[in-house]
């Protein structure tokens, strides 16, 4: 699939980098003019996948996390948001809401916030190798 534009970031999983992720995926999508709603969502999307990686994939030490984002054809966002953690032994459970296993302080509604917010949402892991969270965002085009 060809992109026009790409970055990739890798970072520790410590809870300062959730909003250095989320303003430069919010400063990447910046060139693609999208509105404030949209910017908004994206900035949401990536901010609850960056959260699950710094509290689920890697909850006893710091690990990396790889942020991709790539501009593709028909204006479409493209994020992968990585981790090498403990991985999700179950996705279809850990996708409905109020799931979560993050002890009572959390909403267990981070999938469904990406899957509202984005176009597309999938979500691929191997228990002990770490999830991959790819969403798709597909822009309005203001003339």
């Amino acid at each position: 699939m060809k992109f026009g534009n790409y970055m990739i970031l890798d970072f520790p999983s410590k809870s300062t980098n959730e909003a250095f992720a989320r303003s430069a995926v919010a400063c990447f999508a910046s060139q693609m003019d999208p509105t404030l709603e949209e910017l908004g969502d994206i900035r949401t999307a990536v901010s609850e996948a960056v959260t699950n990686c710094i509290v689920h994939a890697y909850p006893e030490a710091l690990g990396n996390i790889t942020l991709r984002c790539r501009i593709l054809k028909d204006n479409i966002l493209d994020i992968v948001i990585k981790d090498k953690g403990v991985g999700i032994p179950d996705v279809e459970q850990a996708k409905r809401p109020a799931f979560t296993t993050g002890g009572a302080d959390r909403s267990g509604m981070g999938f469904t916030i990406m899957e509202s917010f984005m176009t597309d949402v999938e979500i691929t892991s191997k228990p002990g190798k770490g999830t991959t969270v790819h969403m798709r965002r597909k822009l309005l085009r203001r003339q």
